[in-house]
């Protein structure tokens, strides 16, 4: 069974139930009157055009992008190895002629494919706004560069936590936490001074997105974000070959 198989596995599985669907409905609901909202205050401010027009504000320029992104991240990577476990379907995968990278690999894909899957309505956003005033395209690539980077950072963490956690609940729980704690360090920019000040800068992802948003692609923060998953998927291996070597 290769890395592919089981992603296609994993995504067949996902929207065979109706959570798959009750999480986007959700989702769209959510992001669709955090836009509506941010399109009215921008209205009421004249500044569709301007440079906090509704999609620099909508991609990461308010706390209206991150409240959902903290809340749904969870629940989508909360299942990949928590409900395996719980189902007793993770021994027999363990057991299989495939090694822990191709395991990893084939669940990270899955993650990530729901991941842009969610953001693909954002696009009517992008269409209406065009449509009552100008936008910057490039503002717009390099805001969904940086949602790609962080799906990648938080599918690549919640995984982990899904592999470290005994139920699906703990696992969105943990999650959670550690989404939030780079959340939080966005906050602590603004208290600290001096070098601890950049370093909370850095590691912040509300100041990675709303660079992004403006159209500021730093490769700072793409390394760092890549880097970090790259340690949450070596570490999610590690944890599958522990469990392969305990059974």
């Amino acid at each position: 069974m290769s890395a592919i198989a089981i992603a296609k596995r994993e995504v067949r599985a996902y929207f065979s139930s109706p959570t798959a669907y009750v999480v986007l409905l959700a989702w769209v609901y959510v992001t669709g009157l955090s836009f509506y909202l941010l399109m009215s205050f921008s209205a009421s401010q004249d500044s569709v055009g301007g440079s906090d027009n509704p999609l620099t504000l909508f991609f990461g320029g308010t706390v209206l992008f991150w409240l959902p992104v903290l809340v749904f991240a969870p629940v989508m990577t909360m299942r990949l190895f928590a409900q395996e476990r719980a189902t007793g379907t993770l021994e027999p995968l363990l057991t299989a002629p495939v090694g822990e990278w191709a395991i990893t690999t084939g669940k990270f894909l899955a993650a990530m494919f729901f991941w842009i899957a969610l953001w693909i309505p954002s696009l009517f956003y992008v269409w209406i706004v065009t449509r009552y005033g100008s936008i910057d395209a490039g503002a717009v690539a390099a805001s969904y560069l940086g949602i790609f980077g962080i799906g990648l950072f938080y599918m690549s963490w919640g995984m982990l936590m899904s592999a470290l956690a005994p139920t699906q609940i703990v696992a969105a729980i943990l999650c959670f936490l550690v989404h939030g704690l780079f959340f939080v360090a966005g906050i602590g920019q603004f208290v600290y001074q001096g070098e601890g000040r950049e370093i909370l800068s850095y590691v912040s992802v509300w100041t990675h997105m709303s660079d992004f948003a403006r159209g500021i692609v730093d490769t700072r923060y793409l390394v760092f974000q890549v880097t970090m998953s790259a340690l949450a998927f070596v570490l999610t291996t590690q944890v599958l070959a522990f469990r392969r070597l305990r059974g």
